[in-house]
Parts: structure tokens; C-alpha cells; sequence
């Protein structure tokens, strides 16, 4: 059976039984609790469940994959039947989950983090395999000092600890997608800088790297008045450019804008 893909879903099915299977040896699934974020078509899915994991949740938005879901795998899947943005990730289940997920192209940011923002004390996921744009994971893992350094790095690995797993050719996919794909393993960090909110996080990164040619007196300048005297407290050369500082440097300048704020 053919399935139509909806592009305005960001919808690429992974295809490729290799990869599949490389997929599901990564982490044991054996009676542990599982959640798969957008399983499509069900191929992975039907993998995972070869594995028999304890309980399986799927989150899928597209009401015709549901049913298809429902009918291939019935009684062996929790089917969520929503938009991945709205669903309340902390109420999935009362155990920790090992999540999967081949992330719709168009949201992936906006999912990771989405979920970094909404991390509480008692984290809700023991490991996240995820698949990216290419592009977009060189992005969460770049270091500084590199031309992909930025916004999505620092908030990424202020939390998460994170690696490369692969990379996966376009042709793996149906449709195929223009662009490889890589393949990401996250963990929560358990020791990690503490700040009041990680909104004023998006907010110092964002300030920074919308002027990202431009030497960081700028910014600084927006943010404090006394940006000469907090570049010395944290020695910082206030003729560097956002991708010269490092992911401790910017937690240290909004620790300092948050305790102006308060």
C-alpha cells in the first residue's frame, strides 16, 4: 500500500531496513518504556516493537497515518493522536522514556527546544535518538569559534549532552529529502549552570547572534549599562565576535542579566 506523504508535515519516511535496524541495537528496548515522536508509515515502529518494549507510545498528527497505525499494530502501541507542539511531554507517562524519532524537517528545532524549555526537575526521558537535517544537527553540536556556532548549540548543550551517531543518505527516505540527514543521541546533563529561567537564555543568544558580524560591545551595550564593568567580571574582550565566546561565557552573562532583572 502506497502511502501520501503530506509535505506541509515535513513528512520523509525512513525506508531502509539497514538503518533501521541500526537504529534500534543503539539502546536496549527490551521492557523498557518507549515513545516514537512522528512514526509515519510504522516502519521503525514495527522494529522497536520486534524488540518488545514494556509500553510504546507514538505521537502522530496526521489522522490517516493514525488509522493505519491503529490497524497495523492495534493493541501493541499507545497511539497520541496530536500536534508534537502541544502535546504535554511531562504527562506521557510516570517512568522515564527512551524516545525516538525521525523529527518532521520543518519543527525540529522547535521541538528540541521546545523540550529543553520545559524541563523540570524530574526529567521525563533517560535518552533521545534523533534524526535531523544535516545541516540543522551540525548546528546543535558545532562548537565555538566554528560558522555553525550559535544560538541552537549553546541552548542545546547547556542541557543535554549530546553526540553524533551517523549520517544518512537521502536516498534512505521516501520521498527523498534534498539534503542528508544525521542521526543524534542525547542524555540530560546532571550537572548543568542553573539559571531562573531558560527564556532569558533565548533571549542573551538571541541578542547576540542577531547582530552575529558585529563585534559583542554591541549586544552588551543593549543589555547593561555597565556593559564595561560586566565585560571585566567575566573577562570578556568586547571586541570579539558571538561565535568567539564560549557556552559558559554566555550562562555567565545571563546569569548577570537575570539578576539585574530581579
Amino acid at each position: 500500500m502506497t502511502i501520501k506523504t503530506k509535505k506541509s508535515l515535513g513528512q520523509n519516511f525512513l525506508i531502509d531496513n539497514n538503518i533501521l535496524n541500526k537504529i534500534t541495537s543503539l539502546t536496549k528496548i527490551n521492557e523498557m518504556n518507549i515513545l516514537e515522536v512522528g512514526p509515519g508509515s510504522g516502519n521503525l515502529t514495527s522494529q522497536i516493537i520486534k524488540k518488545k518494549p514494556k509500553k510504546f507510545y507514538v505521537i502522530e498528527k496526521d489522522n490517516n497515518l493514525c488509522s493505519i497505525l491503529k490497524k497495523n499494530f492495534d493493541n501493541q502501541i499507545e497511539i497520541i493522536n496530536e500536534d508534537i507542539l502541544k502535546v504535554e511531554e511531562n504527562s506521557i507517562s510516570k517512568e522515564k522514556l527512551i524516545v525516538f524519532g525521525n523529527l518532521p524537517y520543518n519543527i525540529s528545532t522547535e521541538i528540541i527546544c521546545n523540550w529543553i524549555t520545559n524541563l523540570k526537575e524530574k526529567i521525563w526521558f533517560s535518552e533521545l535518538i534523533l534524526m535531523f537535517q544535516k545541516e540543522v544537527a551540525d548546528r546543535i553540536i558545532a562548537k565555538y569559534n566554528t560558522s555553525q556556532y550559535g544560538r541552537l548549540s549553546i541552548f542545546s548543550q547547556w542541557r543535554l549532552n549530546i553526540k553524533k551517531l551517523f549520517d544518512v543518505n537521502p536516498n534512505s527516505f521516501s520521498p527523498q529529502p534534498k539534503v542528508f540527514s544525521t542521526l543524534l543521541h542525547f542524555s540530560p546533563k546532571l550537572k548543568y549552570y542553573n539559571l531562573n529561567s531558560p527564556k532569558s537564555l533565548e533571549f542573551i543568544t538571541r541578542t547576540f547572534f542577531n547582530q552575529r558580524r558585529k563585534m559583542i560591545k554591541n549586544p552588551l551595550r543593549q543589555l547593561f549599562k555597565n556593559y564595561i564593568e560586566i565585560s571585566k567580571k567575566l573577562n570578556i574582550d568586547i571586541d570579539q565576535r558571538p561565535q568567539n565566546l564560549t557556552i559558559e561565557t554566555y550562562l555567565k552573562i545571563t546569569n548577570e542579566y537575570e539578576k539585574l532583572r530581579n
